[in-house]
């Protein structure tokens, strides 16, 4: 399945949109599913919001996927919505993965999180640091589904911010993978082995559409990370890390991007073409890095000479705020000094006029 040349946004699920993404927003979604999309409720939050499961295809191959276990993490809920509504348009297309394929996804975990727009349960707990202690009515929620699937892979589905850059250069990680470790000496079992494969699969596939801006996520190893346990307990699991595509904000670009990787990963599963793949190829892609502000302004001192020397610079990172039902980007000074060798992804040099006239227009500019 060629997915650079796929007509997106015939199957885009348009009711969702841009970065909040309630169980409001997928409730009446989850009602309209045809039959072919079997809909259970599989447990409640803390605050007592159903957690649903939809569950289709009927193979020999089982994956395992879930979105929104970190409330503010929506992207990759879109994503998954948009993969329902391509197979609910185009069952002809999709069939052999249907055929070969039996997939469970669990649409939002963390229902409650989502619905004050934070990372963590309404018990301020993070669920993927609870792995282990299964302390959370979500998180044995998740290990109760893992346990009774019995999943041949795990696709566990995250957003990162907009820090993240790719390597040492100045291209955003849109979209970043992880093959988690199952020891602290990041041994190559055979399960990572496999998440390994799946992740080159995409990578390849990802890089004629983005090129340059896949990641490699961190894989230092710890147990009461979701991921982590589920690799120990030999199942095949990646971690997608839905990112920053440049200009987009609401991760509508992003989705796609998202959306793809994810049929990428189940035609390269019902096909039976993962052994092609080398797993060595996984370390080839370049690591995540910290090195983007979304505003960087260099020649700071041209601003306040009496607050910033010459070759100073300012990084400013928006805050997700939620207002009125929307999100809302609100700038904050997080560093100020040599910033050399960070990017911004909006600069301002105040050595050219244009830019620091433009640079006082700004709603931001009584911060600096």
């Amino acid at each position: 399945m060629q997915i650079s040349g796929m007509d997106y946004l015939s199957i885009k699920e348009n009711t969702l949109k841009g970065r909040y993404i309630a169980y409001e927003h997928i409730s009446n979604l989850l009602k309209e599913l045809p039959d072919i999309f079997k809909v259970t409720e599989i447990g409640r939050s803390v605050n007592d919001l159903p957690i649903h499961a939809v569950t289709f295809g009927q193979g020999t191959h089982r994956i395992f996927m879930w979105s929104q276990m970190h409330g503010n993490e929506s992207t990759t809920t879109k994503a998954i919505f948009d993969l329902l509504c391509a197979v609910r348009a185009n069952r002809k297309l999709y069939g052999p993965i249907l055929k070969q394929c039996t997939i469970k996804i669990i649409p939002m975990l963390n229902p409650d999180g989502a619905k004050a727009y934070t990372r963590l349960n309404a018990n301020q707990v993070d669920l993927n640091r609870d792995a282990q202690a299964r302390s959370q009515p979500e998180s044995r929620v998740l290990r109760a589904c893992f346990e009774d699937f019995k999943p041949d892979f795990c696709f566990n589905l995250h957003g990162q911010r907009t820090i993240f850059n790719v390597g040492a250069t100045p291209k955003p990680a849109t979209v970043s993978f992880l093959a988690p470790a199952f020891d602290e000496k990041r041994s190559v079992s055979e399960s990572r082995a496999e998440s390994m494969r799946l992740i080159v699969a995409m990578n390849q596939a990802l890089q004629e559409v983005i090129p340059g801006q896949i990641g490699r996520y961190d894989d230092g190893f710890n147990a009461n990370c979701v991921g982590d346990t589920f690799q120990m307990l030999k199942a095949p699991t990646v971690l997608f890390e839905a990112g920053h595509f440049p200009g987009d904000y609401g991760r509508e670009e992003t989705r796609r991007l998202i959306f793809l990787a994810l049929v990428t990963a189940l035609d390269t599963i019902s096909q039976g073409t993962l052994r092609l793949f080398d797993k060595d190829d996984y370390f080839l892609i370049p690591d995540n890095n910290k090195l983007f502000y979304d505003i960087l302004i260099r020649n700071a001192h041209l601003i306040n000479p009496n607050r910033y020397k010459a070759g100073d610079a300012i990084g400013l990172l928006f805050r997700e705020l939620l207002v009125d039902g929307k999100v809302v980007f609100d700038a904050v000074v997080e560093k100020t000094g040599n910033l050399q060798g960070y990017y911004g992804h909006k600069t301002f040099d105040c050595i050219k006029e244009n830019e620091l006239l433009s640079l006082r227009s700004q709603s931001f500019w009584q911060l600096l």
